[in-house]
Formats: C-alpha cells, structure tokens, sequence
C-alpha cells in the first residue's frame, strides 16, 4: 500500500518521477549513476566545511567513544567517516543504503555495509546505541514507517540524529538559498562531474528541499514514532538537527 499525502516527505515531483513506485527506482537510479562524483560536489559545493559540520552534529548529539552505530543512507560515507573517528576502535558501524553505486564508493575498514532502505531496515530490534540519519530524510517513501524502523533498531535509551537542510524563515535568505542550489550548484556539478546526470542530482536536492514537510511536522512525526526528548536544532538557519531518544 502507497504512504499517504501526510507520510511522504514531500510532494509528489512530476518533473523526475510518476509516482510513488517510480519515485524510488528513481531515487536509486539517481544516486548509482552519480555516486563517482557525489563527494566531490559536496566538497565543493560546501567549500570543505562539511565533515568538520558533520562532526560537530555528531557530538551535540551524543554521540560517544564505543557506541553500536547505524548509520542510515551512509551513501558515500561522509557521515560515518566523522562518526567513525567519534566512536574509536571500541567501537562499531553498521551503513545502509538502497544504492549500490552509492555503497560501492564507501572506503572506511571494519564499517559493515548492508543493503537496505529506511523504511525496512536489514538490522535486528535493539541493535544500535545510536542512529544517524544523514540528509536523506526527503528521499524516503515513508516517514512513519522510517521512524518506526528508527525507533525499533535502537535499543532503549539509544539516540537518533537526522540531519536535513531545511528552507530559511525569511524570504530574502530562501530567495539566496534556493539561487544558490538551484543555480550555482548544479553549475558546479557540471564543471567537476564525471557523469551526465550529477547536475541534475543537485537540482533534483534543492526541488525536495523546497516541498519537503515543515520541521514542526517532523517533529510530531518522530513523537508518533514514540520517541522522546525530541528537538530540533539549527546552525545558520538552514542546517537541522533533529534528535530524540528511544525510552
């Protein structure tokens, strides 16, 4: 059964896909075909600020030397490299992702990669101290089912951080902020890419950026999960941080 309106995380988009069904075949697609180059963009595109960004998530949010990681939607593993120093050799990360372009570019020894999507999750109850959730929340079919899944893999007392770019409050930094990924980026991508299709990647991200649900809706979302001490904070008015914890 499709998710319904309110379950997605965002609406429909007809420019890339039909419907909910080909809306993941094209998420997958995307994402393998431009995986070679999705590290090099971000690094660009974020001037070599976002594995320092990404560590600092990681700490506010708890995580510690030791913890049993799942890292949902690793994609590259930008996210897990940071966690990964976070946690030292005491301690153990577990990668998901539907891509397997995607897990193919993932270079960090002793991390087990599985594949899988957020909505099933290939993990047993309980298996995870702590779970990430790296700005793949707006490609999921279905944010319920996701944060249920969420909220089952984390053993109780464990720890959920998902990070997203949300649109700014005022109109003149969403006007900056939407030129800036709608325009400047893909033009990026365009001159470093290897493939054809990174440029509209990067295009595709800002479009699930601008419709995605309001951070208030993701925030009772995870509290419908079951999860408490949810919060969401924010660096420069763009960059969300939603934690919570699973009693």
């Amino acid at each position: 059964m499709e998710p319904t309106t309110s379950s997605l995380p965002h609406a429909p988009l007809p420019a890339y896909y039909r419907d909910e069904a080909d809306h993941a075949r094209y998420v997958r697609r995307i994402f393998d075909e431009t995986a070679v180059d999705y590290d090099r963009i971000e690094r660009a595109m974020a001037f070599g600020s976002g594995g320092w960004y990404r560590r600092e998530a990681l700490a506010r949010a708890g995580l510690a030397a030791g913890d049993k990681v799942v890292d949902v939607g690793i994609g590259t593993g930008l996210l897990a490299r940071q966690a990964c120093d976070l946690i030292g050799e005491q301690g153990r990360l577990i990668g998901v992702d539907p891509s397997p372009g995607m897990l193919a570019q993932v270079d960090l020894p002793g991390v087990e990669l599985r594949a899988g999507r957020a909505e099933e999750l290939p993990c047993v109850t309980g298996e995870a101290d702590f779970l990430s959730f790296g700005y793949a929340f707006r490609h999921v079919s279905d944010v319920d089912a996701a944060l249920r899944e969420f909220h089952r893999v984390l053993r109780p007392g464990g720890r959920l951080l998902i990070l997203e770019i949300s649109q700014p409050s005022s109109r003149l930094s969403r006007t900056l902020v939407k030129f800036y990924m709608r325009r400047v980026v893909p033009t990026l991508a365009r001159l470093v890419a290897r493939e054809r299709g990174s440029a509209e990647l990067w295009r595709y991200y800002w479009d699930t950026i601008e419709t995605c649900i309001p951070p208030a809706q993701i925030l009772q979302a995870m509290e419908r999960a079951g999860f408490q001490q949810v919060q969401r904070h924010t660096e420069l008015g763009v960059f969300s941080e939603y934690t919570a914890v699973r009693p």
